[in-house]
This record gives C-alpha cells, sequence and structure tokens, in this order.
C-alpha cells in the first residue's frame, strides 16, 4: 500500500516539531549503520546479487534510533519512486542497497527511509544513487513494499558522487 498523503503529512508535522531553533544550521552526515540500534550488525550494502527471485518477506526490524530525530542530517542511498509530481519524483523509498525491497527481501523497517519532498526531484530512475539532505526522524510507516522505520523531508536531493 502507497504511503497515506494523510501519513506523509503527519510525518512531515512530526518531523518539523521535533526541531530546534538554531539546531538547523548544523548537518550531520549518518550512514545506514547509524540507524541500526546500537550492538546489531547492518545488511548489505551498495549492489546485492540476487538470484531474480520475487522478494520474500521481511526481516523484524530491532527497533529504530531516535538521536537525529528532528536534526538535518546527509544520508547517501538508492531511489525506489513511489509518487510523481509529472515526471519528477516526489515521495521516494531510500534504501541502503541495489535491489532491496523489488528483487530481495527489503531490510528491516530500521534500514528503510521514506523521503517526501515539496520541490520533486527529476530521478534518472529506479535504484538511483542519492544523497538526500534534510529533517530526519523516527517514523513507523506502511508501505506496498516494506515497513518503514525512518522519514526524511528532503530540502536537497543531489545525484551521489
Amino acid at each position: 500500500m502507497q504511503p497515506t498523503r494523510r501519513g506523509v503529512l503527519l510525518t512531515s508535522v512530526a518531523l518539523m516539531a521535533f526541531g530546534l531553533p538554531g539546531m538547523a544550521d548544523e548537518v550531520f552526515d549518518i550512514e545506514w549503520k547509524d540507524l541500526m540500534p546500537e550492538g546489531e550488525a547492518t545488511g548489505p550494502s551498495g549492489v546485492v546479487e540476487h538470484d531474480g527471485a520475487a522478494a520474500i518477506s521481511q526481516p523484524a526490524s530491532t527497533g529504530v534510533r531516535t538521536d537525529w530525530n528532528g536534526q538535518t542530517v546527509r544520508l547517501s542511498g538508492f531511489v525506489i519512486p513511489m509518487e510523481y509530481d509529472g515526471t519528477a519524483v516526489k515521495t521516494f523509498m531510500l534504501v541502503p542497497y541495489v535491489g532491496a525491497c523489488i528483487h530481495v527481501p527489503p531490510p528491516p523497517a530500521n534500514q528503510l527511509v521514506l523521503v517526501t519532498t515539496d520541490r520533486p526531484y527529476e530521478s534518472g530512475g529506479l535504484f538511483e544513487p542519492v544523497t538526500v539532505t534534510g529533517m530526519f526522524g523516527a517514523a513507523s510507516n506502511s508501505t506496498q513494499l516494506a515497513e518503514v522505520g525512518y522519514a526524511l523531508s528532503a530540502d536537497r536531493i543531489v545525484p551521489y558522487e
């Protein structure tokens, strides 16, 4: 199921509520391992080999981290478009490796980020590598592909370099 407009709106409002005046100038560079609870090993990253089999069940998430709730973060990953505005992507799932949620089992919810933006991004296609900067927070969402543990309201989306 697609994220509902109400759910995306509530997530965006919640992210704004966590923000603190004067904190928006600092940008935290985070990696996928930073989204895992302390002591938990991360899964694959980059390109994952698969045999083309349909996705199977998503592993259970062991929880999310709230260290960056309301903070501006920068995180790189791969785009799975979910909602378009013309040809530009307005809502997408940011995933840590190619094939996540489509050709291989989705990662746990604490390795998936639902990204929304007011300035739609002209994506180069499915699984384009990007770097996203914006307000971040733990926010449970359910999509037709997987359960998602985080949300990011993007101020800036650029191709990964």
